[in-house]
Parts: C-alpha cells; structure tokens; sequence
C-alpha cells in the first residue's frame, strides 16, 4: 500500500541553517549597518524558535541586541523594521540556494525518487517562505521530481511545535495520519507531527543532535545511501535498523509498526 512521505525543508532536505540561514541573517544585518550578528552557538539556540520572522521578533527581549540596537518607539515599527529585514536575508538565501551553496543531505534524493515510483505521495511541510521552500526543493530534488510535491508552507498557520501544519498537510494530501511518515530533524517538527498523531523519522543535524526525540519512531544520522554515506542508528522506538540505508519497506515498516503500537495503547 502506497503511503504518504511528508519532509521537513530545513535540515532535512539540506543542512541549511548553518551553510545559509545563519550566514543569510548575518550578510542581511551588515547591509543594513545593523551591528549585530549570531555565532553558530547563538544560532543554533534559537532554534527552538520556529520560522526566521520569529526568530527576528524574539531579538526584542534580548538584552545583547538591545544594547546594540534600540528598538523603534512603536510595536508596529519593530514589525516594519523586522519585516524588512526578513525579507531581504530570504532574497538572499534564496541566492545562496541557486547558486549551489548547499550540501543536499544523504538519502534524499534517491528515497524520493524511490517513493515517487512506487506511488508515494510526496510532500514537505515547513515553517520557511513558499518561495524559499521550492527553491530548496528545485535545487535539490530537479524540477521533475520536484514537481511531484506538495508543498505545505507554514504562511499564516501556528509554527512547529503547533500541529497545524502537518494536519494540513494530511487535509490536503487526503490521508489519515497514519498513512503517513515524516521527516524532521529537530524537537520541534517531532512534536508537530507528533501532535496531528503521524509517526516521524529524525535525522538530526549538528545543531539539533542534543534534542530529545524521544516520541520518534527511528533516529538516523542521516537516510543513508548505497556506496555512499551511511546511516547510523541513533535511537527510536521501532526496532528497526537499516542495513546502512533507508528504503521503502523500511518506511513502510515505521509506519505499521506505529499504526499497531497505537491499536494496542488503545485496546489496553
């Protein structure tokens, strides 16, 4: 049976938040004489912030950018002042991501690709801008088999950890959560999914590996890839352990395993 696989964007498709989000904000704050800027360690802490406008406006009670840039009289002028910057670092991330400056992450592509031929629907769900998403996916999918995806964005919906857009998702691919799996690689996308009731994979990045993903089904290193980089169990509620990379069984798999997990908590 043909099921649903739904990816994160940011850390999952690509390790972008060191290699062109953080280095995106930092080139945005120097065109606009803003002195500031966020080190990997600092980055990384905001992380548990979902999406870049948010992570500008949590700035506001930050006493370090305070003390560097006093902020404007008015809330509706701070909102301006972040909008602005928000959408100049997504010009340019979107330039860092067409000019290839991204390390497409292992396994991806190929289980895509896989999944697109056995009759998978594709989709990726994230908090990012639209267009930074598909750009993102353009880059590393191609245009065919990108085209075969469901982009769900987060514009005006609740960011991660809120639910609210993996429940779209599973809305407008016309599943049930536990026909589908998803892809995330931090706490917060875990307990989205988690929250619409779909079973999730983590492949963390070096930014994210000291969350705690303890609802996960299964936590990789990464999806792995024959002749190339392999997967490494992390943890996980499934018992699961790919010979060096995920296929299509093994995520089929998860999902039964979770399905049957869920059944028995119910009937107990």
């Amino acid at each position: 049976m043909p099921y649903a696989l739904i990816f994160d964007c940011d850390g999952v498709l690509v390790d972008t938040e060191r290699s062109a989000h953080l280095v995106a904000f930092n080139r945005m704050w120097r065109e606009f004489g803003v002195p500031w800027s966020w080190t990997v360690q600092q980055y990384a802490a905001t992380l548990h912030v979902s999406g870049g406008m948010e992570r500008l406006d949590s700035l506001r009670s930050d006493p370090a950018f305070r003390s560097v840039f006093p902020l404007p009289a008015t809330h509706d002028e701070w909102l301006r002042t972040i909008r602005a910057w928000h959408r100049r670092k997504t010009e340019i991330y979107i330039d860092l991501v067409r000019h290839g400056r991204l390390t497409v992450r292992p396994g991806v592509r190929r289980l895509a690709a896989e999944a697109a031929a056995g009759g998978w629907q594709l989709a990726v769900a994230s908090a990012g801008a639209e267009e930074s998403v598909r750009a993102v996916l353009v880059s590393v999918m191609g245009r065919a088999l990108s085209s075969r995806f469901t982009v769900i964005p987060g514009n005006g919906a609740a960011k991660k950890p809120a639910p609210d857009i993996y429940t779209r998702a599973v809305t407008e691919l016309g599943r049930h959560p536990w026909e589908c799996l998803a892809v995330e690689d931090n706490r917060n996308g875990l307990l989205a999914a988690a929250g619409a009731g779909i079973p999730c994979l983590v492949t963390p990045t070096a930014v994210s590996r000291d969350h705690s993903f303890d609802e996960a089904e299964l936590v990789l290193s990464n999806l792995g890839d024959p002749g190339g980089e392999q997967a490494r169990r992390y943890g996980g509620r499934s018992s699961l352990t790919p010979g060096g990379h995920m296929g299509l069984a093994d995520l089929a798999q998860l999902i039964t395993q979770s399905a049957l997990r869920r059944e028995t908590t119910h009937h107990v």
